[in-house]
This record gives structure tokens, sequence and C-alpha cells, in this order.
């Protein structure tokens, strides 16, 4: 028997990988024209704005100005004691929106229906000039006045921003106390909790995770609506800057002044709403948003990696 030599043949040789794929990337013309025409739209306002007849060296001069310093202050505080009586205002009555009474639940509706629906403007304007109905304002033995001494613009002020926030506010806080479970509070009434301490302890808490977003949008309007009541005689941001555009000769500088004010401002609002909305989200985000900061670090740490692999 002859003996088969199974050595024989080709050499064994190792099967060739499948061949890599050449990927590429899809170009979006589209794209880059866009960006090249609002780039160029950009720097022909920028150029506008620069070659413009407009003394920009008057702004840094101004822009620590006392007076502008203490129309920022005012322009600060009057939003804050508007958004107060707002936030406070509007939950009492999305609380009585939502009562099964129907008296209070349609004297909210009304409130909402008037200050909704007429401009913020207007409402200031009635309120300063209400000494045309009521010539006294008499409390019995605690205050009595004229209405004019009493409705100074301040309060002028406070009143048609506060109240005017209240009604939006309302709805605000109404969608919040919807978005709760109606089963919490059926337990919590199970549980031998009244009504109020069912609203106090158990909705209200929840609802703060819907209501907060819009809530802070509603304080950086109420921040730029506060240069309304300019035409009440109040003096803040804007009234102080018109005055020194005024007397320096400098009116649309002081204009673009008040509006970089605001611009900085609005700014550390919208900061602050970031990291308060970030607060409320941990009951219900697994992950909560990243912050500006890490964000930074991420991105940072993401061109490292691609500059390392590139070499």
């Amino acid at each position: 028997m002859t003996d088969i030599d199974k050595t024989d043949g080709p050499a064994d040789t190792p099967s060739a990988g499948p061949e890599a794929i050449k990927a590429v990337p899809v170009r979006h013309y589209g794209r880059y024209v866009s960006a090249v025409i609002a780039l160029a739209i950009f720097g022909s306002i920028i150029w506008a704005f620069a070659n413009g007849d407009i003394n920009w060296g008057a702004i840094p001069d101004y822009f620590f100005n006392e007076r502008i310093l203490k129309g920022v202050r005012e322009t600060l505080w009057l939003t804050f004691l508007s958004m107060v009586i707002g936030i406070a205002g509007g939950l009492m009555l999305a609380v009585m929106r939502l009562s099964t009474n129907p008296v209070t639940s349609s004297i909210a509706w009304f409130y909402i229906w008037f200050f909704r629906g007429t401009p913020v403007l207007v409402q200031l304007f009635v309120w300063f000039n209400l000494g045309f109905v009521f010539e006294y304002v008499n409390l019995g033995p605690f205050y009595k006045d004229e209405w004019s001494d009493f409705m100074t613009p301040f309060l002028t002020a406070l009143l048609g921003l506060g109240l005017n926030e209240a009604a939006y506010m309302a709805e605000i806080c109404r969608a919040g106390l919807l978005a709760v479970d109606e089963g919490q509070s059926e337990a919590a009434h199970a549980l031998g909790m009244s009504h109020g301490k069912t609203l106090r302890r158990i909705v209200i808490p929840q609802a703060m995770r819907v209501i907060v977003p819009p809530t802070g949008n509603e304080v950086i309007n109420m921040l730029k609506t506060t240069s309304l009541v300019a035409a009440v005689q109040y003096y803040e941001l804007l009234r102080y800057a018109q005055d020194i555009g005024t007397s320096s000769g400098a009116t649309v500088e002081a204009l673009f002044l008040a509006a970089a004010w605001y611009l900085i401002l609005t700014s550390v609002l919208s900061v602050g709403q970031f990291y308060v909305e970030r607060y409320y989200a941990r009951g219900s985000s697994r992950q909560l948003p990243p912050t500006p900061w890490q964000k930074v670090k991420a991105n940072l740490a993401a061109f490292s990696h691609r500059q390392g692999a590139t070499r």
C-alpha cells in the first residue's frame, strides 16, 4: 500500500479578512452656504453699527454711573416684590380656580380673564389715574388720605406689575397642580390629612417640578417689563438712562447702555434658573443635565482625546 503524503499541495495560508470600509462623509454644502450667508449678514450689521453716528465711548463713561447703579437696584427690587405678589396671588388664584365652589372659581376665572386680556401699560395708567374714581382712601381710624398722595409711582408700579403677573402665575400654578396624580391626594385624605395640609405637604412640592421652569421665564420677563413703569414717573434703570441721555446729549447711547445692563441681569437670572430647575429635577430625572462647567470639561476632554488619536 502506498502511503499518501498529506503534506503535498499548496501550503496553508491564512484567509484574508474583509476589506476595510472606506466611509465617505456626506457633504452638506447647504450648511456651508447658509453659514457664510449668516456670517455675512451678521458682519454687515456689526459694520453698520460700528460706523454709525454713535458715540460708543459714552457708554463706558456712564456704565457705572451712580444713577445707573441706583436704577439697577430699583429694577431688581421692583422685580423681586412684583414676583412675590405674582407668585403668592397666582397660587391662591389657582387653588380658587380648581375649587368646587362656583363662586370662588368664577371670581378667579374673571380675574385671570381681565388681567390677561388688558395690556400692562394700560393697567399702570389705570392705577395711576384712579383718583378720578376714588378721591380719598379711607380705611377708618387706620389711614385716610387723598388718592393722589396714596398712589405713589412706586405703589402704582408694584400693583400694576404684581397683580398682572398673578394672572399668569395662576395658570402656571394650575398646570402644576393638575400635573400631580389624583391618587396622591386620595391617599393623603385616606390617611386623615386635611385638604390644606395635603396641598402643602403632598401636592405643591410635587407640582414645583412643573411650576419652576415657566416661573423662571416669568422672572426674566418681569425684569424687562419693569421698563414700562417709566411711563408712570417711577425711576428705574430705563428712566435714569433716559435722564442721563437727555442731560448729556447721548440719547441713543444711553438706550444702548440700558440694553447692556438688561442683558447682564437677564443672563445672571438665566444661570440661576438653570440651577433651580436642576435642583427640582432630582426626583424625576435619573441623570441630571450637566452644568456649564461640566460641559466645558467634557468638551476639553473630547478634544484632547481626538488630538491624541491623530498623533
